[in-house]
């Protein structure tokens, strides 16, 4: 099994619940082993016009999945969740599935870039993978610890009634 991060958003309807209902639906998959779901966190939406703050949060698996098949999981989840796929980026969604990490691999495909990209960008995602494993190693050497410690941390703040869960 390999250990993969899944980063989880929501800014439409009850985001708690669909992030919730989200990883309730990933422990349910084959294929997939709950380890570790961060806190939640809220933060201001990035994208065009007036939008709701997220709910964020990332999520440690185990999976036996390929990466593009746990792609389509995940993809596949989203709809469950009404997940609506437009022309425009970053627009207000019910769910939003990100395959952030799958093992020291880096993948780059059509459809999948992983690491995910804006990882050092987005503390949306930096403090919720922290939340999880801090001594995390990214394929390229870089230290997570250290993208937390030059990141802003501006724009997010935890939600402290959503800490941490251990699914072991």
């Amino acid at each position: 099994m390999i250990d993969a991060y899944i980063g989880l958003g929501s800014n439409l309807g009850d985001s708690v619940h669909n992030l919730q209902s989200a990883i309730h639906a990933l422990g349910n998959s084959n294929g997939i082993q709950l380890i570790r779901a961060s806190q939640f966190y809220q933060s201001k939406a990035i994208g065009p016009g007036e939008q709701p703050d997220y709910i964020n949060a990332a999520l440690h698996i185990k999976t036996s999945l390929a990466p593009e098949i746990l792609l389509d999981q995940l993809q596949a989840i989203e709809e469950q969740h009404q997940r609506q796929r437009g022309p425009v980026r970053w627009t207000a969604r019910t769910l939003d599935l990100d395959l952030l990490l799958y093992g020291n691999r880096q993948i780059n495909t059509a459809r999948l870039t992983v690491p995910h990209p804006e990882i050092p960008n987005r503390n949306f995602v930096l403090l919720p993978l922290y939340d999880l494993t801090p001594s995390l190693v990214f394929p390229n050497g870089v230290c997570l610890s250290d993208l937390v410690k030059q990141s802003s941390g501006t724009g997010i703040k935890p939600i402290k009634a959503y800490p941490p869960v251990d699914f072991q």
